[in-house]
């Protein structure tokens, strides 16, 4: 609350002193703002230690950047732009890291009471069904195919007359399409469960 009532607003000439790297300004615009980043991407990621290390890779983007920044433009915006990149970069990361993955699974699910609630509430089954849809018609009907109805290559192979390698290249391009559609959503639930079953 005190931070709340000494860091109440960041003026336009303040920004002009970040820009020109006035270490003050740079402190002011840390507390003004850090409640705010820090909560919005605790809500992303779900974890409290990850939401605070891509918190202070942020303002050390910020810092770094300074004198590209805008003091005529809205820089609320400009942060929360910089923390979603951050979230989207690390849920990429989270995307081509196995061990990674694993780690996130563990700690994530660790928060719902019930581990069926957690993966399938609605949100998450309508924004996975949502990603499905968008995939070209003959890629989405051989991913259901396959991960929805449980067929293996084979068999849609031999239904669809395609080669096996088709079906698999497919399914590799079709999982990318949503589990990347799912990490612009910050949908972690529904990247765990597409990692866990998809």
């Amino acid at each position: 609350m005190k931070d709340k009532k000494i860091y109440d607003k960041f003026t336009s000439s303040q920004l002009w002193q970040l820009k020109k790297g006035d270490e003050r300004a740079f402190d002011k615009l840390y507390h003004t703002y850090k409640g705010q980043l820090y909560g919005n991407l605790l809500k992303i990621v779900k974890s409290e230690e990850i939401a605070e290390e891509l918190l202070q890779k942020v303002f050390i983007k910020v810092w770094q950047k300074r004198g590209d920044i805008d003091p005529k433009k809205n820089v609320e915006a400009y942060l929360f732009r910089i923390a979603g990149n951050m979230a989207i970069d690390f849920f990429r990361k989270v995307a081509n890291d196995r061990k990674l993955e694993a780690e996130l699974i563990a700690t994530s699910t660790a928060n719902y009471t019930h581990i069926e609630e957690g993966l399938f509430h609605r949100e998450t089954t309508e924004s996975l069904s949502y990603a499905i849809e968008r995939l070209p018609p003959k890629r989405r009907k051989i991913f259901e195919l396959v991960k929805l109805e449980g067929k293996t290559y084979e068999e849609v192979s031999n239904m669809l007359n395609i080669s096996t390698s088709t079906v698999n290249d497919h399914i590799v391009k079709a999982t990318r399409t949503v589990k990347e559609y799912l990490i612009f959503k910050g949908d972690l639930a529904g990247i765990i469960l597409i990692s866990l079953f998809l």
